[in-house]
């Protein structure tokens, strides 16, 4: 229990977290190394001294590196703007994961679309009715 009687719980700690590093990253971060980054999900340690920041990069291998090592460099300025916007005693350290979940994502819907293309081509073209070859290699 903290002194206040109410236990903060490290679920509503990490969600509002994601939501201040959403901001943070749009409006504070001015670093030109930052590409397209998203932060996908926070974790939380049960003691709070610790977020883990999970954020997906939209970009090549090289721009993924450079944004993810930017954001480790502004680990610092961001611990300080997430303890002065979330009231917190103390602040937790902040830890930058590349997360690619985002990239994996786009990456399936690609297949399925190219494989949904492949069938409709397909079903433009069936193939021939073999219906009256006999039943010789029926088993």
């Amino acid at each position: 229990m903290s002194r206040g009687g109410a236990r903060v719980r490290p679920e509503r700690v990490a969600e509002q977290i994601r939501i201040e590093i959403a901001g943070i990253l749009q409006r504070d971060l001015k670093d030109p190394r930052v590409g397209l980054a998203t932060c996908t999900r926070v974790q939380v340690s049960g003691d709070l001294k610790i977020a883990k920041i999970y954020i997906s990069v939209l970009g090549d291998a090289e721009v993924q590196k450079r944004t993810m090592a930017a954001l480790e460099g502004a680990s610092g300025f961001v611990r300080r703007l997430l303890g002065q916007r979330l009231g917190l005693r103390a602040s937790p350290e902040v830890r930058f994961l590349f997360d690619p979940a985002v990239e994996y994502g786009i990456r399936l819907e690609q297949l399925i679309e190219e494989t949904h293309r492949q069938g409709v081509s397909d079903e433009i073209a069936p193939p021939a009715d073999r219906s009256d070859e006999g039943d010789e290699n029926a088993h």
